[in-house]
């Protein structure tokens, strides 16, 4: 990367960061509703170096997307290009920063690159926003800006400037990560605990379908105002901000308000799923990996069928795994439509797990499947030499 930027750009005196992917391991679609969820920072995800300017110039290019082009924007009117492509991103961070009160003094030179698998479903945009506003952070010297702050500025930029109306998890993941634990986050309240992430002879296992529907982006906005129709019509009865305020007992009483059988799904989901993802999180605190894996299997069922946001490459994906030795729990993890399963594998198990499961996948649908061994990482931070 140093190489890159001295051909790019010229000179040197480039300073280096890094924020990592995720994978959620329960607690899916519940951020915006109010609701817990139960990520973990990934040892893999996005790189930048970067060197601020005399001028009021944006120059911005990645290793991973376009050759490396450089994009060059002024620092003044900062506004969503489609032709920006991939910049938009970090644009709209910068944008999120003068937003809150931390206008850049003057324009910078940025050159990313990322082994995060683009559209895995593994946070990809969420890390390059985190990367961006810790970078941000630290070249400007705001020292204001908590981590807390980051993940809460690259939601802000993803929602309010790329038009993607997500959840804080992605970013709070990415931000706040720890090594070898994961994180419980109350995503209305932002409280969370970290959780040591110790499975006793077995190991979190990612597969990547190497599908992504077109669907994703719209379908998530759809989802989310299917949820808050379903506030606002329970509202009328029983006074509510979120969904992830409602135990499943109180929404079996309460959904006959609902205006249509697709609501009723919609809030069922969300409502059951926090309360998967408590019950998931105190069975991880007493070591019942057992009963965790029949969460995430239940939270499968309930993310293809109640919520309909996966796909049929990835529930056979989940629907083959289950029927493998070793496997404790198998459910899709991301916003859906593709993407990425999430597994807790029998250390005995794995190979053979990687094995059956890329043959019958290849058979059934002619794609090779990719496995990563997650290994849970810091937050965003820079690299010092």
């Amino acid at each position: 990367m140093k190489a890159s930027f001295s051909e790019l750009f010229g000179g040197d005196g480039a300073r280096a960061f890094f924020a990592p992917g995720r994978v959620n391991l329960i607690g899916e679609h519940t951020d915006y509703n109010g609701g817990h969820v139960f990520p973990c920072a990934l040892s893999f995800g996005t790189y930048a170096l970067a060197r601020k300017r005399s001028d009021r110039l944006i120059r911005l290019a990645s290793l991973n997307i376009g050759d490396g082009r450089i994009f060059e924007s002024p620092l003044d009117g900062l506004r969503y290009e489609k032709e920006a492509d991939w910049t938009n991103y970090p644009k709209g961070v910068i944008w999120a920063f003068a937003e809150a009160g931390h206008p850049l003094p003057e324009g910078l030179d940025v050159l990313y690159f990322g082994n995060i698998p683009a559209g895995a479903g593994l946070s990809s945009s969420a890390s390059l926003e985190v990367l961006t506003g810790i970078l941000l952070r630290e070249l400007y010297v705001f020292q204001d800006v908590s981590q807390t702050d980051l993940a809460l500025l690259g939601q802000k930029a993803e929602n309010q400037f790329v038009g993607m109306n997500c959840g804080i998890m992605d970013q709070f993941a990415s931000a706040m990560g720890k090594k070898d634990h994961a994180i419980y986050l109350d995503a209305a309240t932002l409280d969370f605990e970290y959780a040591p992430l110790t499975l006793p002879d077995a190991k979190i296992v990612i597969t990547n379908s190497e599908v992504k529907h077109q669907l994703a982006s719209s379908e998530y906005n759809t989802r989310r105002a299917e949820c808050e129709k379903a506030v606002s019509e329970i509202s009328r009865v029983r006074p509510l901000k979120t969904l992830g305020e409602l135990t499943p007992e109180e929404f079996e009483k309460l959904k006959g308000c609902l205006s249509d059988e697709v609501l009723v799904r919609r809030a069922r989901h969300a409502v059951t799923e926090n309360a998967r993802t408590a019950e998931a999180y105190e069975a991880l605190r007493a070591g019942r990996t057992d009963t965790f894996g029949l969460l995430m299997n239940a939270s499968h069922t309930s993310l293809e069928k109640d919520y309909e946001v996966s796909c049929p490459e990835v529930d056979f994906l989940v629907h083959e795994a289950w029927k493998i030795p070793g496997v404790i729990g198998s459910r899709i993890t991301g916003g859906g439509f593709g993407g990425c399963t999430v597994s807790i594998v029998r250390n005995d198990a794995i190979d053979a797990f990687r094995s059956t499961l890329s043959d019958r996948y290849k058979k059934a649908y002619d794609v090779t499947a990719e496995f990563y061994i997650a290994e849970p990482g810091d937050g965003a931070h820079e690299i010092m030499a």
